[in-house]
């Protein structure tokens, strides 16, 4: 099912990926689409807060991966604009955080399309202009009362 949504802001932004965090279980990957500066750690970061997770996240650009780690379920946060297939993905430990517990919120996904699950959350994301951005989610029906 796929679902539509419009920011006017990052504050807004921010409370759409608490939502959606809220809904998360543990063992989704969420695989990102969008250019650069789209908005994909500002959604990340409201997925952290819905998951309880706080809201200190940062891009992992330079680290590849930050994980914010939480009694019950971590969240892992990857950046995959240098990653150019399997075997590069490798030297990440990406298969490794593919557990039960983890969630994987992966940007630049299409760098790795061949290798991720068939049933990942797919969110891709427009910028408009500074601040309004259209946040397209394909997912099932668990997302579908977001924003009523």
């Amino acid at each position: 099912m796929i679902y539509s949504f419009t920011t006017y802001s990052p504050e807004q932004t921010i409370a759409l990926g608490e939502q959606i965090g809220k809904r998360l279980c543990g063992g989704e990957v969420i695989a990102y689409s969008g250019g650069l500066g789209a908005g994909k750690t500002t959604i990340t970061r409201g997925i952290s807060v819905g998951m309880g997770l706080g809201d200190e996240v940062t891009s992992p650009t330079f680290a590849l991966v930050n994980e914010y780690a939480g009694r019950d379920r971590s969240l892992c946060h990857f950046d995959m604009y240098r990653i150019s297939g399997a075997e590069d993905l490798e030297t990440t430990g990406f298969y490794d955080y593919l557990d039960g517990n983890n969630v994987l919120a992966v940007e630049w996904s299409e760098n790795i399309a061949d290798e991720l699950p068939q049933d990942c959350i797919r969110i891709n994301i427009e910028r408009v202009d500074d601040s309004t951005r259209i946040i397209t989610l394909d997912g099932d029906e668990r997302f579908a009362d977001i924003g009523n």
